[in-house]
């Protein structure tokens, strides 16, 4: 089993910028692709970001892109979502989450933390 645990969610104002922080452990988590997911309420699950294993193959959101960064430091069993020029429309709750292969598909992911809450006012 692979467990994620988020953190670095918070409050922000508009143009401001987070570091979320994904931590893992488990002994399947070895060569597993990362992503991250956003939900706000009422709204459904939307990918935000993937990265593979070794960090390189990386994809993200058309609404993200340029602004968020995906990174990775598997000898702290850490994947990180750096967000900068951060908007209204980026709050949510964020997921991070484990797969076999990369994928920008929620469905194709085996394992997921809790959340980490984002706010950004405007």
């Amino acid at each position: 089993q692979v467990q994620l645990v988020e953190s670095g969610g918070g409050l922000v104002q508009a143009g401001g910028s987070l570091r979320l922080s994904c931590a893992a452990s488990g002994r399947t988590f070895s060569g597993y692709a990362s992503g991250w997911f956003r939900q706000a309420p009422g709204k459904e699950r939307e990918f935000v970001a993937f990265i593979s294993w070794l960090g390189r193959s990386t994809n993200y959101a058309d609404s993200v892109k340029g602004r968020f960064t995906i990174s990775r430091d598997n000898a702290k069993n850490t994947v990180y979502l750096q967000m900068n020029s951060l908007k209204p429309e980026d709050t949510a709750v964020y997921y991070c989450a484990a797969a076999n292969r990369v994928s920008g598909d929620a469905r194709t992911y085996d394992y997921w933390g809790q959340g980490t809450q984002v706010t950004v006012s405007s």
